[in-house]
């Protein structure tokens, strides 16, 4: 499993293969633990592995987020919808529950796991859908160097009603950039 440390995380990845041989070797209990969910969070999960998670050239990759003080799983953050051909990604991260929001801990994890995506699963471009009223996610993208493409109409359903998204993108060669002008 591969591991990143920053200052006061571990962000434990998950590819396909690892995301199947936890389930199973561990029980749901366990994996509850890791993952830092119960009920219809362990459910998404699950259904992940029921449902095989990866086609032809889709797959996932992502980190359980942890909090070295304690261990204890916060959030996740990862890729979904990764095109190993084409070699893009859309972006994706969560905290479990609202006390761990507004430390920080999200833009810790992203700066790393936005590099991993480039250089070592070769991406090209790292897409985010956000909700346009989601100022923290805004602010998070931006900070991080992703640059509005546009607004998608109806482009997700929640509760039976169709949302708009704000789609973002951070392409490689600007990743580098920005990284040559920072240091």
């Amino acid at each position: 499993m591969i591991e990143i440390e920053t200052s006061r995380l571990l962000l434990k990845g998950i590819d396909i293969s690892t995301f199947h041989t936890l389930f199973r070797n561990h029980t749901d209990q366990e994996l509850m633990v890791f993952f830092g969910v119960e009920g219809d969070g362990f459910d998404f999960y699950k259904e992940i592995h029921e449902k095989g998670g990866a086609t032809f050239r889709i797959s996932q990759f992502f980190f359980v987020i942890q909090r070295k003080e304690d261990g204890r799983a916060i959030g996740e953050c990862g890729f979904h919808t990764w095109n190993t051909f084409h070699k893009k990604a859309e972006l994706y991260y969560k905290l479990h529950q609202d006390a761990f929001k507004n430390k920080g801990y999200m833009g810790e994890a992203l700066k790393e796991i936005i590099e991993f995506g480039f250089l070592k699963l070769d991406l090209h471009r790292i897409q985010a859908l956000i909700d346009p009223n989601n100022l923290p996610s805004f602010k998070l993208l931006k900070k991080n160097g992703f640059e509005l493409e546009g607004r998608l109409k109806e482009d997700y359903c929640v509760n039976g009603i169709f949302e708009d998204s704000d789609s973002y993108c951070l392409l490689r060669p600007n990743w580098e950039l920005r990284n040559v002008r920072q240091k």
